[in-house]
């Protein structure tokens, strides 16, 4: 070890007892209660995990294996500072740890997928340039749905990806499908959704039809002439790659309908309008037809229209996010009835040129599937959607709640419903900035003034947030504050936590934040590590906190 890692390790040593020295009564009292002589042995560990943590299926052995991972002597038992740094390791999770765990045999259109939208920008709306990097960063970090608006190139011989109508610079259709079978499955074995916006001529559909089938090979899905009843499932689909398009028509039906509808112009032409074509005699491409696995379309008419369900075959209808809130106020139980069998994507309104993103919790609580967001942004509503798809071993698709897909009483989000549960949690102390930022990140002067905010994002009946006293001068806060949350639909209900520097003159500093699905959080006391803006894990940023859930009296 270099005198360099000596020093930091030393340090490491010096703050984590500064910590243990501030560790909650409730870590101390635990302490005692399962430890004799100073010393938690096997048999008081395994009572500990299965009593307070709440970890019904740990052995004598896993908790031996804790014991023996432990740098302290001696080695036949925890002393305080041991059980101490156990409670504050990476191994214990806030977060279920079972993989893949829902049912993945019912069709596509039970689950919540996560979803991109634009997914090539690497910036704003506006004039950021096309890339095939952002399709790859978000493959990497679990989106099982990538957009790409696809166009004629200045030649009109190729085909280009790019935000039409804009000044940004284009990428290649076939740079952008050579890396999603790349980096498809690298995260999840679960399938992936490509849906296009398409601008192509008939003749360009063909090549672009070309380039699907020649780039993707056999993990390509076809279902070839066959029109689906109802979807496939995500295990049976699984390691292909699915197309989602509107079908081409004919260029004289495409004109009659573009004549009537012009009146019904969203405020984005998204991947409902009619494919580019500007010669009658053109005919449709079937090569590029025989592709789509998801049909998408708005029929013609109103909302009724719209969400009506044929029994004898499914599609997709996108809505964007203005639209899907003027829809839920009067067509709420119809849109829970058409995503019981068919696919919803909500985009966000074309006035986000800076790639910002909406409230994802009113699409799914009607049921959308596919909530499309800016993946390159950074906002607190991707927050959000980081925290639903941690649920299921991130594998980009999570099981909608059982009353969403109840075909016998359809659910009306209006109705505001009765408490399911209690959520206490418990915020003891932070650790870990000190490595992470940079020394005068915060104040030039003195040490941080951190406190925490803790709230749940969820149905309107859910929703809150809180926020802790202000602990100051301090790199290992402590603030042992707990917060009370009651919950109507814990099913939907995601848990938000944030850390902040308090800045009298200007904006509170960011310190860290995270998310976490209701439905996966272990009982008991646990160490959360924080993201930063992106959702990217700090190195050593985290957080004791304990987690209890309770019925309603």
């Amino acid at each position: 070890m270099s005198k360099q890692s000596y020093r930091v390790c030393l340090c490491f040593r010096r703050r984590f007892k500064m910590a243990v020295a501030q560790a909650p009564e409730d870590v101390k009292n635990l302490f005692e209660m399962y430890s004799e002589n100073g010393l938690m042995n096997v048999d008081g560990l395994h009572k500990f995990l299965v009593e307070y943590q709440k970890e019904d299926e740990t052995t004598t052995d896993d908790a031996q294996k804790i014991i023996d991972g432990s740098t302290h002597l001696p080695k036949n038992g925890l002393h305080v500072e041991a059980f101490f740094r156990h409670l504050f390791s990476d191994t214990n999770s806030p977060q279920v740890s079972l993989g893949v765990h829902h049912d993945m045999n019912a069709p596509l259109s039970h689950y919540f997928i996560f979803t991109g939208h634009n997914s090539y920008l690497t910036g704003n709306q506006l004039n950021s340039d096309c890339s095939d990097v952002p399709i790859i960063n978000a493959l990497k970090r679990g989106v099982r749905v990538i957009e790409l608006d696809i166009w004629p190139n200045s030649e009109k011989d190729d085909v280009h990806v790019l935000h039409g109508g804009t000044l940004t610079a284009p990428v290649t259709l076939l740079k952008c499908l050579s890396s999603i079978k790349e980096y498809a499955f690298v995260s999840s074995d679960f399938p992936v959704v490509i849906t296009l916006e398409d601008h192509l001529t008939p003749d360009l559909q063909a090549k672009a039809a070309n380039m699907i089938t020649e780039t993707l090979g056999d993990i390509l899905f076809t279902p070839g002439s066959e029109v689906f009843k109802e979807f496939p499932s995500p295990e049976t689909l699984k390691k292909r790659i699915i197309i989602s398009t509107k079908p081409p028509k004919d260029y004289t039906e495409a004109k009659e309908d573009k004549d009537k509808e012009n009146d019904l112009k969203s405020d984005k032409a998204d991947d409902e309008a009619e494919p580019h074509e500007n010669k009658p005699k053109q005919k449709k491409a079937p090569e590029y037809k025989r592709l789509i696995a998801i049909h998408a379309g708005k029929p013609k008419g109103g909302l009724d229209e719209c969400l009506e369900v044929d029994p004898e075959k499914v599609r997709r209808l996108s809505l964007s996010e203005l639209e899907l809130e003027k829809a839920a106020e009067t067509h709420g139980k119809q849109i829970v009835r058409f995503t019981q069998r068919n696919m919803l994507r909500v985009y966000p309104k074309g006035i986000r040129v800076d790639s910002s993103n909406y409230n994802p919790m009113i699409a799914w609580l009607h049921g959308a599937q596919m909530v499309a967001f800016n993946m390159q942004g950074c906002d607190k509503h991707l927050w959000l959607m980081h925290g639903m798809f941690k649920a299921n071993g991130q594998c980009g698709y999570v099981k909608k709640p059982d009353f969403l897909l109840n075909t016998n009483e359809i659910f009306d989000p209006e109705v505001k419903h009765s408490e399911k549960t209690i959520l206490k949690v418990t915020v003891y102390l932070g650790e870990g900035w000190y490595y992470d930022f940079d020394h005068t990140h915060f104040d030039p002067y003195s040490p941080p003034d951190f406190y925490v905010k803790v709230g749940i994002a969820g149905v309107p009946a859910d929703k809150q947030m809180t926020k802790s006293k202000i602990v100051e001068d301090s790199w290992v806060p402590s603030w042992n504050q707990e917060f009370e949350f009651h919950l109507t639909m814990p099913q939907l209900a995601l848990l938000r936590i944030e850390v902040h520097e308090y800045d009298m003159s200007e904006k509170d500093d960011f310190a860290g934040q995270t998310c976490l699905p209701v439905s996966e959080i272990r009982s008991g006391i646990r160490a959360v590590p924080l993201m930063d803006k992106k959702g990217d894990k700090y190195n050593n940023v985290k957080l004791l906190m304990r987690f209890e859930f309770t019925n309603p009296s």
